[in-house]
C-alpha cells in the first residue's frame, strides 16, 4: 500500500512541475492574465479538470512559479550583495551572479519583471514579498559592517531596497540585451557604474 501511495506522489509532484514548466513556457509570448488553464493543461497533455489537483486557478499556479523562480535565491543572492571586502569585487561579483541568472533561466528572469508589475494581484503581491524578504536578509548581512556604522534599521533597508531593485532593473536590462554581445557588455557596464555610485554614497550617509 505505501509503495502504491509513493508511486502516486511521484506522479503527482511530476505533473505539478510539468504544469509550472508547460506555464512558463507559454508566457514567453504573453502574461498570467491571459493564460488560460486549458492552455496549460492541453500542453501537459491532461484533462483541464486535474489542474484543480494541483492548482486552485491560473493565479496560484503564478505564485508557484514566483516561488520556484525566487525562493531558492535568498542565501546566494544575501551573500553576494552583502560581501564585505573590496567594493570592486563585490560589485563585479554581484553584477557576474545576475547575468548569469539570466544566462541559465531566462523564462523565470523574464516572468519575475514581466509580472512584478502585471495584472494579476496575488503574483504581485508574491513577488513584492519575495523582494521584501530579500531586502531584510540583505539589511541583516549588513548589519555590523564598517561602512554603515551608525545606520539606523530603516536606513540599511533603504540600501538593501536599492541594491535588490538594481538587480531587477540589471536583470531586465540583461534580457533585452541577450542577443548582442555588446549590448550586453554595455548593460552589465552601466550596472556596476549605477553599484559603485551607490556604494559611494552610502559612505557619506552619516556626513
Amino acid at each position: 500500500m505505501s509503495h502504491t501511495a509513493g508511486i502516486r506522489s511521484a506522479q503527482k509532484r511530476k505533473t505539478r512541475q510539468s504544469l509550472l514548466d508547460a506555464a512558463l513556457l507559454l508566457l514567453e509570448e504573453q502574461s498570467l492574465s491571459s493564460l488560460g488553464l486549458r492552455e496549460v493543461t492541453r500542453a501537459v497533455g491532461i484533462a483541464p479538470t486535474a489542474f484543480y489537483r494541483h492548482f486552485r486557478d491560473t493565479a496560484d499556479l503564478g505564485v508557484a512559479l514566483v516561488e520556484e523562480a525566487l525562493g531558492s535565491l535568498h542565501g546566494t543572492l544575501r551573500t553576494t550583495l552583502a560581501a564585505t571586502g573590496d567594493s570592486e569585487r563585490r560589485i563585479a561579483g554581484a553584477v557576474d551572479l545576475i547575468a548569469e541568472l539570466v544566462r541559465d533561466f531566462p523564462a523565470h528572469v523574464r516572468f519575475i519583471a514581466r509580472e512584478r508589475h502585471g495584472g494579476v494581484q496575488p503574483v504581485r503581491e508574491a513577488i513584492a514579498d519575495q523582494l521584501e524578504r530579500f531586502a531584510e536578509e540583505v539589511a541583516d548581512e549588513l548589519t555590523g559592517q564598517s561602512e554603515v556604522a551608525g545606520w539606523t534599521r530603516q536606513d540599511l533597508l533603504m540600501l538593501a531596497g536599492l541594491h535588490v531593485d538594481h538587480m531587477v532593473m540589471t536583470a531586465s536590462a540583461f534580457l533585452d540585451a541577450a542577443r548582442d554581445p555588446d549590448a550586453l557588455e554595455r548593460a552589465a557596464g552601466t550596472a556596476r557604474r549605477r553599484m559603485r555610485l551607490v556604494t559611494l554614497g552610502s559612505r557619506h550617509w552619516l556626513d
